[in-house]
């Protein structure tokens, strides 16, 4: 667009309007440009020598579009110190910011101006005019100025005004960092939630107290009987109501009033004292706090100071007593025991050959023992045989079957007594995949319950693109229906239990057959 809106940080630097050519990218704010007046180019600006060497980009035809020549107005036209073009950037800026933001207003002017000069400026020549709303030489055929101060002398002045300001910027020790507002928000002060504008708290003492006397009415002439001229009891009632509510306004002035006195809201302050005591000074003052709300700050840091100086005569007298004991009569000998006292609880513990050889040895984790539960001993893969055992008799291929596993043994999951098993040699389920979809990369971030299925079954679910969890479900239905007919199922039945797609709870059939979970009827 050719037009950079320059918003700085310092206040009272150059800032302003730059204008740079659309080609080149050179800055033309301080010279003659040629902008474009065709409606295709929306703030088009070509520097001198891009224009005569008839260069163009983006939608521009210097051929065909019509265009004008911008020189700068730096040339007085309301007083003597002040340009046309920065009166335009004062319009513009008061338009943009709003009259009254004079810091941005000078930045959005820039030339060093600041917001005092900026102010003073506006009301001398806009508001005391006696043309008011117009300037005083607000007329077109006023001259008097521009004769009076020619272009060249004027933007002669300008520069000069520019390089001063901007040596004296130089030097100048660097501004204060700028101040956190009052405004009374809870986002405005150092503790959370409170508003320095009107001294509360976003959360206060009993904050539902007023849940209890919102829709409390009082007319005149309520509350006494006309026939025995008694109070009412619902009266009565309202005013114990009114009394509970008056104790906890007054319990929450108290506490504000010790919040303020003891200057408890200066959060970094306190925070940076803390940090100079010692644990045991921060523990004791600690303990010592509630004794703020029975006096006031003069003397609870007097009762403070004195607990610290208390606290410190006992750990000398302490220190004192052991270097007695250890027959030290003086000072220096005092400091040099407790240097080597701490060097020697610095130095490493010395370890013997059996110790090394100890240290050396790795520690194997031990196993944890898995204890079966109610569910994998539902969820076990030898099934039909158990079911056997409690008196159902269930027809079972033989490549179900290991020649390692005794019916006299109840397993769960390949587990035995909470050991792991041995399993049987039979054949690995190749699970055919699905014709046209992708498996899923399943881990314990995307699926949380897959460390509850067996290799095979994570297998299973990654082709079958099913979750863990829904998984378990249609285990658990498919193995009840299968104990109500005897370990025996159709695949008919499954696909209803099951009710997913027909190839998906096909797949899931066989393997649970193939697994010797369930038979086929």
């Amino acid at each position: 667009m050719g037009v950079i809106k320059k918003k700085t940080v310092t206040r009272g630097t150059e800032g302003g309007v730059k204008y740079v050519c659309d080609v080149c990218s050179a800055d033309i704010t301080s010279t003659v440009r040629i902008r474009c007046a065709h409606q295709i180019c929306n703030e088009y600006d070509l520097c001198v020598p891009c224009f005569s060497a008839g260069e163009s980009s983006r939608d521009h035809d210097p051929r065909t579009h019509s265009y004008l020549v911008i020189e700068q107005h730096s040339i007085p036209i309301y007083t003597k110190d002040w340009g046309a073009d920065e009166e335009l950037l004062l319009l513009e800026g008061g338009e943009s910011y709003g009259l009254g933001s004079w810091a941005d207003i000078a930045d959005h002017i820039g030339g060093y101006r600041t917001r005092d000069e900026v102010r003073d400026h506006y009301n001398k020549t806009y508001i005391e005019s006696s043309k008011f709303p117009l300037p005083e030489h607000a007329s077109p055929d006023d001259r008097s100025l521009i004769d009076e101060v020619p272009r060249e002398k004027f933007q002669a002045r300008k520069k000069r005004r520019i390089e001063e300001r901007k040596e004296a910027a130089k030097s100048a020790p660097p501004a204060a960092p700028k101040q956190k507002p009052t405004a009374s928000v809870p986002a405005c002060h150092e503790i959370q939630g409170y508003m320095p504008g009107r001294l509360e708290f976003e959360t206060e003492f009993a904050n539902e107290a007023e849940e209890a006397v919102q829709h409390m009415q009082f007319d005149p002439g309520d509350g006494l009987n006309p026939r025995t001229g008694e109070i009412e009891p619902e009266m009565e009632l309202k005013m114990v109501v009114m009394d509970i509510y008056n104790s906890r306004l007054t319990a929450r002035t108290e506490r504000k009033r010790i919040i303020f006195e003891h200057n408890l809201l200066e959060y970094r302050k306190n925070a940076a004292l803390d940090k100079k005591r010692t644990k045991e000074e921060r523990d004791l003052l600690n303990k010592a706090k509630p004794f703020a709300r029975m006096t006031n700050h003069h003397d609870f840091e007097e009762f403070c100071n004195g607990l610290e100086y208390e606290h410190n005569l006992r750990q000398a007298i302490a220190q004192l007593q052991d270097w007695r004991q250890m027959g030290i009569g003086d000072l220096k000998g005092g400091e040099k025991y407790e240097q080597e006292k701490q060097q020697r609880a610095q130095r490493p513990a010395p370890t013997g050959s059996f110790d090394r050889l100890a240290s050396m040895r790795p520690n194997k984790p031990t196993p944890p023992v898995e204890t079966p539960s109610a569910t994998t001993a539902l969820t076990a893969p030898e099934l039909p045989i158990r079911l056997q055992q409690n008196g159902i008799h269930t027809p079972v291929s033989p490549n179900s079957r290991s020649p390692n596993n005794n019916n006299d043994r109840v397993l769960t999951n390949g587990h035995a007594n909470g050991t792991l098993t041995p399993q049987s040699g039979k054949s690995r389920y190749i699970i055919q995949p699905i014709p046209g979809a992708q498996p899923l990369k399943l881990n314990n971030e995307n699926a949380t319950d897959l460390h509850l299925l067996t290799k095979e079954e994570q297998e299973l679910c990654s082709v079958l693109r099913i979750m863990p969890k829904p998984y378990l479900v249609i285990k658990e239905q498919l193995l009840k229906e299968a104990m109500k007919q005897g370990g025996n199922l159709k695949r008919k039945v499954a696909r209803d239990v099951c009710k997913i797609d027909v190839t998906k709870s096909g797949r899931i059939f066989d393997f649970f057959v193939h697994s010797g979970w369930i038979s086929k009827g």
